[in-house]
């Protein structure tokens, strides 16, 4: 990084949204929460939520899960796309039930999920619930490189994005353009805006941290017209020929396959620069998905 650039960061904080029960007619169930129905915003009160279920077919509409002591949940709807309308009746606060008895949902190809995995699975800086995955290119910052990076005077500012179903889900169809993203709320505070609006003026790059800070920022302008401080939610997917106006540089980790993310990371490198780059990471034993390594890309200039 160079002193002058400005770097963007995502305060998402992961809940505890993966909920182990069991079915009344017997057999092991398990939730991971989405976010609220009729809202994308998180809410610590909220009693009805989208969630995925495990094992699918046996969780229908009038299924009943339950958790012991804490109370039980009930499904109100299904939908095509897999995800369930749940009902919770807790003993407690909602809130305050989750953080007792749900885990951080660390993607399944991570067996261990010890306290050491839950623990790194949340960045130094996450401060708003919301998410319910890690923006994995976050992990790689602690507070000692905080630190040195504020004592080269490079500029740090912020943002957040709920990570949800747009973030995650695999590209199912045959062509990139058929695939749908789902919607994710961000959150642009005016002191980034301006920030971001100074640095472009003055020629400095504007440095994300994870495709997510990429896909707020850039979602925004494409949605609004320009960059706008406040709250708003995208579903923009990011394909090669996308017109970047905002992000110079990105730090993100090596992606799976069949995922958007590469379709992003594609996009704004080209695809051609990203195959050699993957190949590389291949050859010299680099590790991927969300506990690997990151690496630095300046946007490929027309």
């Amino acid at each position: 990084m160079r002193p002058d650039d400005l770097l963007v960061l995502n305060e998402t904080a992961v809940i505890h949204a993966r909920l182990v029960g069991r079915l009344a007619g017997g057999g092991r169930a398990e939730l991971l929460l989405l976010h609220p129905v009729g809202s994308l915003r998180y809410d610590g009160a909220a009693r009805r939520w989208f969630a995925l279920a495990r094992p699918g077919r046996r969780i229908r509409i009038g299924s009943r899960i339950d958790f012991g002591e804490e109370g039980e949940a009930v499904v109100r709807a299904t939908h095509e796309d897999g995800r369930r309308e749940v009902e919770f009746f807790f003993r407690d606060a909602f809130e305050s039930t989750i953080e007792r008895i749900g885990r951080l949902p660390l993607p399944p190809y991570i067996h261990n999920d010890d306290e050491e995995s839950q623990h790194r699975y949340q960045s130094v800086f996450a401060r708003v619930p919301g998410s319910v995955a890690a923006p994995t290119a976050s992990l790689h910052f602690s507070p000692e490189l905080l630190a040195r990076i504020a004592e080269r005077g490079i500029e740090r500012r912020s943002i957040v994005l709920d990570i949800g179903l747009g973030t995650f889900r695999p590209i199912a169809t045959e062509r990139v353009d058929e695939h749908a993203m789902h919607e994710e709320r961000y959150e642009i505070p005016a002191a980034s805006v301006a920030a971001i609006e100074a640095a472009k003026r003055e020629g400095r790059r504007v440095v994300a941290v994870g495709t997510t800070v990429l896909r707020a920022l850039e979602g925004c302008v494409l949605e609004r017209g320009r960059l706008l401080a406040g709250e708003g939610a995208t579903a923009c997917f990011i394909t090669p020929g996308f017109e970047f106006r905002v992000v110079d540089a990105l730090v993100t980790n090596f992606h799976l396959p069949r995922s958007s993310l590469f379709v992003l990371v594609s996009a704004f490198c080209g695809r051609e620069r990203m195959l050699d780059a993957y190949c590389e990471a291949v050859e010299r034993s680099y590790r991927f998905f969300s506990f690997g390594d990151a690496m630095f890309l300046e946007r490929a200039r027309p």
